[in-house]
């Protein structure tokens, strides 16, 4: 019910994905990043619990294979799931469960890993790790750009309802987490978003840091 990519930019060491699904709310229980440390999708009859427990797994010095085997192997109900993880180094890893549901296929490339399932066709996660690679700019412009191929491939095969833009930089706290939580056209209405929030981005970064330094918020009544 899902397409999604994790990645990280070896000139920033920022980390992120992208992800869409026809179900609600999919980056609320699939999306995780940590600064740092690296990100993990957690989908495919998700158990949102799975994204942090690799990541700790990360944090504490296991490279992305091995913090996914210490999560996944022996784990109830593991074959359901599909994990994709990349770590502080580039290095990827996947695990795609017995029970993945339809047609399902994974892909791992340079600083990323793509994965989905109940696709309209099993070339959608090569093709997303590609535009990945060819892709320019700052990390999250090259996510949204991977998420756009992903549709245009193909998607889902019914239509996609919800999707997702997380990154993140060297604070506790996303530097991006955007959310298309239900709509007809969700990556067209993120991309919006994203198109929206990416000139304001290090503003809020500067007002969390230092509010007297920043620029006026542009509302009623500030000067």
């Amino acid at each position: 019910m899902t397409f999604s990519i994790v990645a990280r930019c070896a000139r920033t060491g920022q980390f992120g994905m992208a992800i869409s699904s026809s179900s609600p709310a999919v980056a609320a229980r699939c999306a995780h990043v940590r600064a740092g440390v690296g990100a993990v999708a957690s989908q495919n009859i998700t158990d949102p619990a799975l994204g942090p427990l690799v990541l700790d797994r990360l944090e504490a010095g296991l490279d992305a294979a091995a913090a996914l085997a210490a999560v996944t192997v022996g784990r109830a109900h593991i074959d359901y799931r599909q994990l994709l993880v990349i770590d502080r180094n580039g290095h990827t890893a996947i695990h795609s469960g017995a029970k993945v549901l339809g047609i399902w296929n994974e892909a791992q490339g340079k600083d990323c890993a793509a994965g989905a399932n109940l696709l309209a066709n099993d070339a959608i996660p090569d093709r997303m790790v590609a535009a990945f690679e060819a892709a320019k700019g700052q990390l999250a412009e090259r996510l949204m750009q991977t998420l756009e191929v992903g549709l245009l491939a193909g998607g889902e095969a019914g239509p996609v309802r919800s999707a997702g833009l997380k990154v993140a930089d060297r604070l506790s706290w996303p530097l991006v987490d955007l959310r298309i939580d239900w709509a007809d056209a969700p990556i067209q209405m993120l991309r919006a978003a994203w198109n929206s929030y990416a000139p304001q981005m290090q503003a809020y970064v500067q007002r969390a840091e230092n509010p007297t330094q920043a620029p006026s918020y542009g509302v009623p009544g500030d000067e």
